[in-house]
């Protein structure tokens, strides 16, 4: 088991979520039920995932739920370029939350290949 406190994925995917619901602030009414409520849950995910992997006991369960954050790193993403792309958020207040949210991805990625290493 790992203290998640002390995690710096965590720490900063956590960040990350608290980034994406300030942003979400001024996304369309009509759109609060659908992709915001979808990029919520998806950034909610990231840290949920690194959490609830970090408080098993097996390093092979810790990276199966980094692989769902994983994966929900990457639904984030697509979310946030369509938010982009249908002009309900800016560019420039998309781009950090990319760029932080690719360190985040860097981040797991790294940590998933060093537990993989060692559950071999």
């Amino acid at each position: 088991m790992h203290n998640i406190k002390k995690l710096k994925i965590w720490n900063i995917s956590i960040d990350l979520c608290v980034d994406v619901y300030k942003a979400l602030a001024n996304m369309p009414n009509d759109e609060k039920y659908g992709l915001s409520s979808q990029i919520k849950r998806s950034s909610v995910s990231i840290s949920s995932n690194i959490a609830e992997g970090a408080g098993r006991e097996r390093e092979k369960e810790f990276y199966y739920f980094l692989n769902i954050a994983y994966g929900s790193s990457y639904e984030l993403q697509t979310q946030l370029i369509l938010c982009e792309k249908l002009e309900f958020i800016s560019s420039e207040v998309i781009k950090p939350l990319l760029d932080k949210l690719n360190d985040v991805q860097k981040m797991i990625y790294v940590f998933k290949e060093n537990i993989n290493k060692r559950i071999i």
